[in-house]
């Protein structure tokens, strides 16, 4: 399957390749002018296109290099009445793949549109397959546990359907690792995963990257940008934490799952895009609901699949698992055992950072030890410390609750050595949430 683009003024040319196309098994939409086909082309972007060389308003190697601006991907075929060798010339440098002349035959056409399209998908799949590579595939259910067992198993079951997923666990408990690891063994593998995280970025700054923004949409939109939801047509977006986007940009998103359109900021046209949506969490995003800081019709739409990664301190057994897991992604030419003490101090430390901390500890172990091919208790440091003091005394003055808390926070994330995640866990909140105070009182500064 693939869709196709005909840009042509001539309904009759129009209407035979339409024919053929279709014939073939392959969509087909028809634009008349060079403004229709570009507003089509952004629309949905299509997997070729045919462009015709004389147009109402316009030539084809300009309309060529204006696509090409729009997404530099999709291959380009120039189609004219004029056989030039330097029309040629020009139509290739602009970036058409191939050059017909017409009047052409139909097989002809076929082969060299069947050839385009190939290896349309041909980069689509090398690039997917360089990106996996990159990654290095993590397996997310390493252990024995009922508990990661039972998640391997919903897992499995749920890899071939287009729904949304949410993934709820704690913070470093290895969401990401699952999303990747539902999008590389489900149909869209073969396309991109494009994350993000709702919890880093303000408001504005998400809605940018998400939906993409015309140029002169706001100041210093200087040229007009492809937004992340563009990029993994027909692929996977992982948003993580998405209990901290917006309430005014979850109507926009629960929009895209379910009419699976979206505009861009500045821009009034609406365009097409076919993504599966995994999204992930720390936060209990019911409970949210009910305080009325999530909105329940995009919960209802995001929980269709609903996966939960228990944390660590549940399923101790799974530990010496995990980290011989990580000692052979650490050190894969030699080996790293851990000691029997080791192993015991590992089991026994109840991890607030779940696997994050584990490799952490392991990796920060592995350095000190300079080499050595056996790790020991004394060689693991752990994160939690006692909490750390408040500040002596009180102030003379009466201050606020709010002035306090940012007092506080200061002073631990002063002993936390700058560190957000220590800080995060010695105060007992979420990391996201440490950010959004930090910020608060950096704007109010």
């Amino acid at each position: 399957m693939g869709r196709i683009l005909v840009v042509d003024d001539e309904r009759c040319v129009r209407h035979l390749l339409r024919r053929m196309f279709q014939t073939h098994g392959l969509e087909v939409e028809e634009a008349e002018t060079a403004r229709d086909a570009e507003a089509a082309f952004r629309a949905n972007v299509p997997d070729l296109v045919i462009v015709d060389y004389l147009l109402p308003d316009g030539d084809g190697v300009q309309l060529i290099e204006a696509l090409r601006r729009i997404d530099h991907r999709v291959p380009l075929i120039m189609l004219t009445g004029k056989s030039s060798i330097d029309l040629a010339v020009s139509a290739v440098k602009a970036g058409a793949e191939q050059f017909v002349v017409k009047p052409f035959e139909s097989s002809v056409m076929m082969v060299i549109v069947q050839r385009a399209l190939e290896s349309y998908r041909d980069r689509r799949r090398r690039l997917a397959l360089s990106a996996r590579e990159a990654r290095q595939e993590l397996d997310p259910f390493v252990g024995e546990s009922p508990a990661i067992r039972a998640l391997s198993t919903q897992a499995s079951r749920v890899l071939e359907t287009q729904s949304p997923v949410l993934i709820e666990g704690e913070t470093g408990t290895g969401k990401s690792v699952l999303a990747t690891w539902l999008h590389q063994h489900g149909p869209r593998a073969q396309e991109a995963l494009v994350d993000i995280n709702g919890a880093g970025l303000s408001r504005e700054l998400l809605e940018a990257e998400l939906f993409g923004h015309e140029r002169g949409a706001f100041t210093g939109a200087a040229t007009s940008k492809l937004g992340l939801l563009e990029v993994a047509h027909r692929g996977t977006v992982f948003l993580d934490e998405i209990g901290e986007i917006a309430m005014e940009l979850q109507p926009r998103l629960l929009k895209v799952l379910e009419e699976k359109q979206f505009r861009r900021i500045g821009d009034v046209r609406s365009r097409s895009v076919d993504i599966r949506l995994i999204a992930a969490t720390n936060r209990d995003l019911g409970h949210m609901v009910r305080e009325g800081r999530f909105r329940a019709d995009l919960y209802y739409r995001i929980n269709t699949i609903h996966l939960v990664i228990p944390p660590l301190r549940v399923r101790p057994e799974d530990i010496p698992h995990i980290a011989r897991h990580l000692l052979d992604r650490m050190s894969p030419a030699a080996p790293i055992e851990l000691t029997a003490r080791a192993l015991e101090a590992l089991c026994e430390y109840d991890w607030p950072g779940n696997v994050r901390e584990l490799r952490n500890v392991l990796e920060r172990a592995m350095l000190l030890a300079g080499g050595a091919q056996e790790l020991d208790r004394p060689a693991l440091h752990f994160e939690r410390s006692p909490a750390p003091a408040a500040p002596s005394g009180f102030p003379e003055e009466v201050l606020p609750l709010a002035e306090m808390e940012r007092q506080y926070i200061e002073h631990v994330l002063q002993r936390a050595g700058g560190s957000v995640d220590r800080a995060a866990v010695w105060l007992g909140i979420a990391r996201s949430t440490l950010y959004q105070k930090l910020r608060r009182y950096r704007d109010s500064a």
